[in-house]
């Protein structure tokens, strides 16, 4: 246990320098294509590179680093997570899976171990969604299904994704020739924190993802009349704010209802123009829905848009709804979690199923192979937060559960 608590810690230095890279001095926060975000990514490559990888930045960002086996008609196992984050993150998010698989690596390179499949450690670069309101850009490049649609999309800057990735010298038209074809995927493993408190209450280091939740993002324009304060009666105003509010109200007693087994927030609004003796005329808000029920999740996207119009309607305002992003439940691999549970059991850890309401780029990876989640214990289960937390110990015993179902999955693959 003494050396993976030396490889824990190189990976928590390895964190903390990431964390350095950030687009605020006070807070962590790197969103996709931002200069502390080049920063990271040019960090990620030279340790990909300076362990032995073969190792490139793709034209979306993602930072890719291959060990080849001598089979050169293998196929590909791959481990990832993202490199990007929300505002005001936390240090765990994303380059913990980042990290714990470059270290793997890193072990197999210097045993001089040969497997039966090649190994490659992505580091994804969007999978937030924070800066154009749609995620796992870096996912969807590396699995071959990225809209180029996306690459009109603009920030609040009015920057486009494609203005973006020349900055970062990437070429937008070879997206495409980045993907690994479904028929070379052997498997998809991510190693991520829980961001849920049940390892932590039961005192447990890791955990297997049983399902990843689905998830549609909206935003949601509100059209109504701006006016003054003090003079439009209250029976003649089109207040696109109390629409909004209103609606904010519903969809937390929709969701609240018993049973509903959907979650659902509204985590951004816009009032432009904004005054305090002015009417709102326009509002802007985002909705978040999510569940690991495709039915439910239909039926809630359904129930909160025909809210939002009787709302509207009520109140004589206009309103836009767009769906930006769509992406449906996942039920993570039977063998794969039946390899990890052995590991895990044969650590003397217990082992524990759980489904992930956060959604993770192996969602998008479920398309083209069969995917696997281990979940890390972290403080208190706080995710995107700045008090996110994990101990030592609970990254040491991660990747050492990680080594025995690498040597599991290639002893299986070499018979």
């Amino acid at each position: 246990m003494k050396s993976y608590i030396s490889r824990a810690m190189k990976i928590q230095k390895r964190i903390e320098e990431m964390a350095s890279c950030s687009d605020d001095e006070n807070v962590l926060s790197r969103v996709f294509g931002t200069k502390s975000f080049i920063d990271c990514n040019q960090k990620i490559a030279a340790w990909m590179s300076g362990s032995g990888l073969q190792t490139q930045i793709d034209n979306i960002g993602n930072v890719r680093g291959k060990l080849m086996s001598n089979n050169p008609n293998a196929r590909t196992l791959v481990i990832g997570s993202h490199y990007d984050s929300v505002i005001n993150a936390g240090r765990y998010d994303g380059p913990l899976g980042i990290l714990a698989g470059m270290d793997i690596a890193e072990q197999i390179i210097g045993q001089k171990k040969q497997l039966p499949f090649h190994l490659e450690i992505i580091a994804f670069s969007e999978e937030e969604g924070v800066r154009f309101s749609t995620a796992y850009m870096g996912s969807r490049a590396v699995a071959g299904n990225f809209d180029p649609h996306i690459l009109a999309y603009k920030d609040e800057s009015g920057i486009a994704v494609s203005t973006v990735l020349e900055t970062m010298k990437c070429q937008s038209a070879l997206i495409s020739e980045d993907c690994i074809p479904e028929k070379e995927w052997l498997a998809y493993l991510e190693i991520h924190i829980e961001q849920g408190p049940v390892l932590y209450e039961k005192n447990i280091p890791v955990g297997i993802v049983s399902a990843i939740s689905g998830q549609r993002r909206v935003e949601i324009l509100f059209s109504g009349e701006a006016g003054h304060a003090g003079t439009v009666p209250m029976n003649m105003r089109k207040d696109a704010l109390a629409a909004a509010a209103h609606f904010i109200v519903g969809v937390e007693e929709y969701a609240s209802h018993e049973r509903r087994n959907v979650v659902a927030t509204v985590g951004k609004i816009v009032v432009p123009n904004a005054a305090g003796n002015v009417i709102a005329g326009n509002v802007f808000c985002t909705l978040d829905l999510r569940s690991p029920d495709q039915a439910r999740l239909a039926k809630a996207y359904e129930a909160l848009n025909i809210l939002c119009e009787e709302i509207c309607r009520k109140r004589n305002i206009y309103f836009e709804w767009k769906l930006v992003m769509e992406t449906e439940p996942v039920i993570c691999d039977e063998s794969l979690k039946s390899l990890l549970s052995h590991s895990i059991k044969r650590k003397n850890i217990e082992s524990v199923s759980l489904v992930s309401g956060a959604g993770h780029d192996a969602v998008i990876i479920s398309k083209v192979a069969p995917v696997v989640m281990l979940f890390v214990k972290c403080f208190k289960g706080i995710s995107h937060n700045p008090l996110e937390n994990v101990e030592i110990e609970d990254i040491a015993a991660a990747i050492e559960v990680t080594d025995d179902f690498i040597n599991r999955l290639a002893s299986q693959y070499s018979k």
